[in-house]
């Protein structure tokens, strides 16, 4: 659907767009055009079949008007000479007709001019005032046309219509003028309307594709922090036994084949959760994919898969039920345990780490991992320190904090505080009594 609304919201391009040209107006085309070089978009747009067609219809308006009043012009009481240059001078502006688009402005002006000793002349007039309102802000259409409305009565005071009264005249040119220019108007409100709706289209598509990528960026972290909070416990138990395993080749038989099993499973529950995480990222909504998320209650479970691992994990758990936690809690609490016991599998192997959660509702839930300063020199294991920024986020996401660094004694502890809200059955009952 968003793809849809898209594709319909682009404005026309290509193929379909050359087939339109003809039908729009140049300075139109000359905006709208996405494939036109610069060089051609910053120069004099050229003529369209449209143009060529108005511009031709416009100049026989302004001939004809001419013609007409050329043909009353011997009820004026003219001499043959002005009525001669009368209607030369009405030619010639008829012939400016087609300069209308290079120069509106200049040519209105002129015309303004030439139409008051030239009534042949006032075809072109409208025309190159018509011109000034499509094409120039109002203030050039308010200068020229309120010069025009002044000199109206003036011209026909000088050159008085012998068929209609002197007011009647003025009015309907009054009218003339005025129905011009607001039809002049209207044609430039609608040209900057199809203007305004194609940067509002490129501006919905630009909004579109910037959501479209922050999506994906934002699909890109979740799979990075999923990744990194399933599979570096993993992958940390790999490369421990695969270390012994390099480092004490001698070795008592049942102590390697119980590591080499110990690297089977951890590899085989790598891959596995590899599976899930990646299912569970491609589903329209994570929480509805199926896949069991591992809330408080599965600490238990961690601890004796590091336990068995070789690890020195003592777990105090104060909580009485684990299952009474929310599940965004829970989870948030099992990945800092997890995150600490790889940490303290990595940079200080042989340690004994201490797990220690408590908490009640309305209080919060407090997780602290701990772990003394190693014993010997440690191997240099590779780490960016992302897990734990990525447990802060987590934490305050949730809305609560977390802070880590290394204790008095050398060792390192990891303590975060979250939100466990009070039972809202309890919260239902209070209120209930206090109403009654």
């Amino acid at each position: 659907m968003r793809g849809q609304v898209q594709h319909a919201a682009q404005p026309p391009s290509g193929y379909s767009f050359a087939r339109r040209r003809w039908l729009l107006p140049s300075a139109v085309v000359h905006e709208l055009d996405p494939d036109a070089p610069r060089s051609v978009r910053s120069g004099r747009p050229r003529r369209t079949a449209r143009d060529w067609i108005v511009d031709f219809s416009l100049f026989l308006l302004a001939a004809t008007i001419g013609l007409l009043d050329a043909d009353s012009m011997s009820s004026y009481g003219l001499s043959p000479a002005l009525a001669a240059l009368d209607q030369l001078l009405g030619a010639l502006a008829c012939a400016a007709v087609w300069l209308r688009r290079r120069w509106p402005v200049g040519l209105a002006v002129a015309l303004l001019a030439v139409c008051f000793v030239s009534s042949t002349s006032g075809g072109a007039y409208l025309v190159a005032l018509f011109t000034v309102a499509v094409h120039r802000p109002f203030r050039y259409v308010a200068w020229i046309g309120g010069v025009s409305l002044l000199q109206a009565p003036v011209f026909y005071w000088l050159r008085p219509d012998p068929e209609m009264p002197y007011l009647v005249v003025i009015g309907f040119s009054v009218l003339l003028l005025l129905g011009v220019i607001g039809w002049g108007r209207l044609a430039r409100s609608k040209r900057e309307l199809m203007l305004s709706l194609r940067d509002r289209a490129r501006h919905a598509e630009s909004e579109a594709q910037l959501r479209a990528d922050r999506a994906q960026r934002l699909a890109r972290e979740a799979i990075a922090r999923e990744m990194h909070d399933v599979l570096a416990h993993r992958l940390t138990l790999l490369s421990v036994h695969a270390g012994a395993l390099e480092f004490r080749p001698d070795a008592p038989r049942p102590e390697i084949a119980r590591a080499a099993g110990v690297i089977r499973e951890s590899a085989h529950e790598a891959l596995q959760d590899l599976r899930e995480i990646i299912g569970v990222l491609r589903a329209a909504d994570a929480d509805e994919s199926g896949r069991p998320q591992p809330t408080l209650g599965a600490l238990d479970a961690l601890v004796a898969e590091s336990r068995a691992a070789g690890a020195k994990v003592r777990l105090d758990q104060r909580v009485t039920d684990p299952g009474t936690v929310p599940a965004s809690v829970g989870r948030t609490a099992y990945r800092i345990v997890q995150e600490g016991l790889t940490n303290a599998r990595k940079h200080a192997p042989g340690a004994e780490v201490a797990v220690t959660v408590g908490g009640t509702p309305g209080e919060g839930l407090d997780v602290r991992v701990r772990n003394p300063a190693p014993d010997g020199e440690v191997p240099p294991v590779p780490g960016s320190g992302q897990g734990l920024i990525g447990l802060t986020e987590r934490a305050t996401l949730a809305g609560g904090h977390l802070t880590h660094g290394p204790t008095p004694d050398a060792g390192f502890e990891i303590r975060a505080w979250l939100p466990w809200p009070p039972a809202a059955g309890r919260g239902e009952g209070v209120g209930a009594g206090g109403e009654g």
